[in-house]
Parts: C-alpha cells; sequence; structure tokens
C-alpha cells in the first residue's frame, strides 16, 4: 500500500484510540453535550456507550443509522441519558456521521468501526459489497447528470455505478467543471458506497486518475430534435485514434440510417416519424491499438401526439412518447410544483409537476378544473404517473351552493361543481337525480361517470359506484333550464359520500 493510503489508515487508528481515551471529556454546546463525538467499536462486534446531557428533547437522524449500527435510545427527553452504539464483527473498516439535534441545534457524533481500508473493486464488485465501504473502481464515464456537485455514471464490463458527489484536486464540493471530465473518458475514483432507494452509489468521489478519451463528438449540426418529417443530422468528431467506428442500437434501426462518413463529420438520415417522439444513444469508438475508446451522442426526432384516456396512458409503456389527457383535477398534492392527480371517465392518473415551478398556481388552476395536459409516460416505484407535463388549456369550474346554482344564468360554456344529499333517482342508468340541500332542490340531468363519457360509457355510473338515495354527490355541469325547471346538464361525477359512512 502507497504511503498516501497509510496515513488516513493511521489517523483513522489514532482517532479511534484517542476518542477511546477522552471519553470522560465532554464536547459542549449549550443546548446539549455528549461525553464524546467519536464513538469507537470494536472491529470484532461490541457495544460503546456515551452519555448525554440535554437541556430539552433531542433525537438522531434515523435516515443516516446505516444498516449495520444499531443505536439504542435514538431519541430521548431533557436530562441525562446513555446512548449505546452496537454492531456486528466485520472484516472491513466502516463509519459513519450522525446528527444528534436538540433545541435547534446539532452534535455530530463519529461512529467508527476498525480500520477504513481501500479495495480495489469493479462494478460488480462495488454492488455486491457492502454499504460504507470505500472502494477504488475504473470504468468509463457514460453520462453527467449533474455538474455543479460531479454527479454521473461510471461503467465498466462488469456493470455500472452512480457517482453522487465529486471532489475536486483540493478535496473541495461543487466544482466539478474544474476537473475536465467528460463522457468518454476512462476515469479511476475512490469513495464510500451507498444504497439509495435501490440505486448503489459511491459518494463524494475522489479522482485518482483520467485517462482521456481519443475520441469526443463535439457537437450536432442542430441542437434541436429533428422534424416529424424525418430529415439529417450530423455529427461533428474529434478522433485521435486509428478510425473512426459508429454503432446505432439494434432498436432504432428502423428509422435512423448513416447517410455519409466523411473524415470526421457523419450524418445520419431519420425516417418520418408516425409515432411519439424517439430518441437513441448512437456510440462512436476507436482505438489506440491496445485499448477502444468511446463517446456518445443522442439523435431525437419529435413524433405525433398521441390523444389518450387515462387508462389507455396507464396502460402505455414508459419511453418519450407524448400524450394528451383531459380530465378533471380531483386533488392537489403540491401547487408549487404542479403535482396534481386528474381523472377521466377511464381512471385516475398522478401528474409529476405542470410546466415549471410556479407555473401551475400562475395559471390559477385548482381542484375540480378541467385541464388538458401533454406528456410522457413515466412511472416511480412502479407507480404510473406523467412527467414532463406542459399545459394546454383549461375550463375553470366554479364551486356554488345548490342556491346559488339555481340563480345563475343559463350557459353552455360555463361549469360549476355543486353538492347536495340524493333524495330521489329519477333514471338509474344515465344518473338522473334529485339532490336537495334542505331547503332548496335541485335536478341533476344525468350523473355520468367521468369527463370525455359517451354512448354506452355513461350508463350504469350510480350502479357502479353503489350511489343511492341519502347518499352525498358532487357533480360537475353546465346551468340550462327544461320546462321552466333548472337543471345541472350532463353532470360529471366528482365524488359521492355514502349515508352509512
Amino acid at each position: 500500500m502507497k504511503l498516501r493510503y497509510l496515513i488516513p489508515s493511521f489517523v483513522a487508528a489514532l482517532t479511534m484510540f484517542v476518542s477511546c481515551s477522552d471519553d470522560n471529556e465532554p464536547t459542549y454546546l449549550d443546548e446539549v453535550q455528549v461525553s464524546s463525538s467519536y464513538v469507537a467499536i470494536p472491529q470484532d462486534g461490541g457495544s460503546t456507550s456515551i452519555d448525554v446531557t440535554a437541556a430539552a428533547d433531542w433525537s438522531i437522524a434515523t435516515d443516516d443509522i446505516p444498516e449495520w449500527l444499531t443505536i439504542s435510545p435514538a431519541s430521548g427527553s431533557a436530562g441525562q441519558s446513555k446512548i449505546t452504539f452496537s454492531a456486528d464483527a466485520t472484516l472491513d473498516g466502516r463509519s459513519c456521521e450522525l446528527l444528534l439535534t436538540c433545541a435547534g441545534v446539532t452534535q455530530r457524533i463519529n461512529v467508527l468501526q476498525g480500520l477504513s481500508t481501500v479495495s480495489n473493486a469493479t462494478c460488480a464488485e462495488v454492488i455486491a459489497g457492502p454499504d460504507s465501504k470505500t472502494y477504488r473502481v475504473t470504468g468509463v464515464c457514460t453520462k453527467i447528470a449533474n455538474t455543479t456537485y460531479g454527479n454521473w455514471y461510471l461503467q465498466d464490463e462488469t456493470g455500472d455505478i452512480y457517482i453522487y458527489g465529486t471532489l475536486d484536486k483540493n478535496g473541495q464540493e461543487k466544482n466539478f467543471l474544474s476537473l475536465g471530465l467528460e463522457v468518454g473518458d476512462e476515469i479511476t475514483v475512490e469513495g464510500p458506497k451507498t444504497t439509495y432507494n435501490g440505486t448503489v452509489e459511491l459518494v463524494n468521489v475522489t479522482v485518482i486518475n483520467i485517462n482521456k478519451s481519443l475520441i469526443k463528438v463535439d457537437s450536432l449540426s442542430s441542437a434541436e430534435a429533428l422534424p416529424v418529417e424525418g430529415g439529417d443530422v450530423t455529427a461533428f468528431v474529434t478522433c485521435k485514434g486509428n478510425g473512426i467506428n459508429v454503432a446505432i442500437p439494434e432498436d432504432a434501426q428502423d428509422w435512423l440510417f448513416i447517410k455519409s462518413i466523411s473524415g470526421n463529420e457523419v450524418t445520419f438520415h431519420a425516417l418520418p416519424n408516425e409515432g411519439g417522439d424517439r430518441e437513441t444513444t448512437v456510440t462512436f469508438t476507436t482505438t489506440d491499438g491496445s485499448k477502444n475508446y468511446s463517446s456518445e451522442v443522442v439523435i431525437s426526432q419529435k413524433g405525433a401526439i398521441v390523444a389518450a384516456t387515462v387508462e389507455e396512458f396507464l396502460a402505455a409503456e414508459v419511453g418519450n412518447t407524448q400524450y394528451r389527457l383531459t380530465g378533471v383535477i380531483t386533488s392537489v398534492a403540491k401547487a408549487t410544483y404542479g403535482n396534481i392527480y386528474i381523472a377521466d371517465y377511464t381512471g385516475e392518473c398522478y401528474v409529476y409537476g405542470v410546466g415549471s415551478k410556479g407555473d401551475f398556481e400562475a395559471l390559477g388552476l385548482k381542484e375540480g378544473d378541467v385541464v388538458t395536459l401533454v406528456g410522457k409516460r413515466g412511472e416511480y416505484k412502479g407507480a404510473a404517473q406523467m412527467t414532463g407535463a406542459q399545459y394546454e388549456s383549461h375550463i375553470s369550474v366554479t364551486d356554488v351552493t345548490i342556491a346559488e346554482f339555481l340563480e345563475k344564468e343559463d350557459s353552455k360554456d360555463v361549469y360549476y361543481r355543486v353538492s347536495g344529499t340524493i333524495d330521489e333517482i329519477a333514471n338509474e342508468t344515465y344518473g338522473n337525480v334529485y339532490l336537495t340541500d334542505g331547503t332548496n332542490r335541485l335536478y341533476v340531468y344525468g350523473t355520468y361517470p367521468g369527463w370525455g363519457a359517451t354512448g354506452d360509457a355513461r350508463k350504469n355510473c350510480l350502479a357502479d359506484k353503489g350511489i343511492v338515495v341519502g347518499d352525498q354527490l358532487t357533480v360537475i355541469g353546465v346551468k340550462s333550464t327544461y320546462k321552466g325547471t333548472p337543471q345541472v346538464a350532463n353532470g360529471i361525477y366528482f365524488s359521492h359520500t355514502s349515508a352509512n359512512e
């Protein structure tokens, strides 16, 4: 092992020795004191305790506690407490930092078990290995996700891992661009492993070596996606190796072709697109005779927007196809970002954000409004959602009482949301009902299962949802008058509450 890696191990060992010998010297904050801010657990497993004196209730952030460590208790009240840290035996050194909060201040506690060592590993070995262990791994940068913190993907012949944070040459954060790291470069990094929501990550890595790629795609002739009708786009490549090889993925070979290669310029041709938006990643490779180098570029093409019901959208595959959905906003999860639920007569869908931050509120959208959005079919933890949603149009719906509705003028363009208790069902098939607020009575001419229902899809809403006399029903519709009787015309079901609830 080189001297530069012996020194951190010696410091870690010294820290452990000092933390044991200084256990009786408390670390002071006015609100909370701990007998030691360093906790050393034997490598063979065991427990170590520290004392806490707190002026108020305290707790340790549970998100910071790794799986290998048990803490008892993780919270307490004002006064004196003892915290015990326990861990099973480990073959490798591991450590973590915990945050103990009390009365608005934070005390940091460092927990160490054994000596942290650096292991040379493949991506597959990192994925299979334990969290908190430090690894050194070499691979190719395939994608850069964030250029401030340095979040990117590293791949070798055994798999790929996510790099969450990259330190600069001085060990500082938020200076990733100073490293000059690019897609296609072969990089050796070193850092501790963690797993977040199933994704294996190396966190705040140190870059040991960068082997610059001998091939790089400098730009495309157009930054815009190719048009629906098809066309050409040229990739301008810098190559310092022996020749250029171009590989179009198999699933894109039916619409994208190499039209010509002239020196370091490669021109592609795309056929007309009858489906939704599509894209593919084209790989350029070269060699120096002993090692291969690669670079990638994404070529995209606009597609037709597919009009769909919510049911059809939910059944679609995750991808770049653009879908147009129209439905009633059934609830607003987060107005700032426009995270909402919309429903039509076929089902309900979660929309993960409408436009940019603040757009939803600026548009004045709210629960009950009918909105038309265009976005992609996405998914989060197995649940379908619309992502990248863009606003197209909406119908504003006004909440009114029965008494207020009865005073409104007839209009085919103004929509209201009104609620009342069903006191009579005139036609169960189409959902013709009478609503009352105890004083006023309102006829609803049709209770349809949701926005967009036509023909037979309008029938049997009451039976399908188990709605009966006495239930509280909320519908959306316009005001009309038939033979002198005011009514909600073509009512759209919004919600109901059973009289038995």
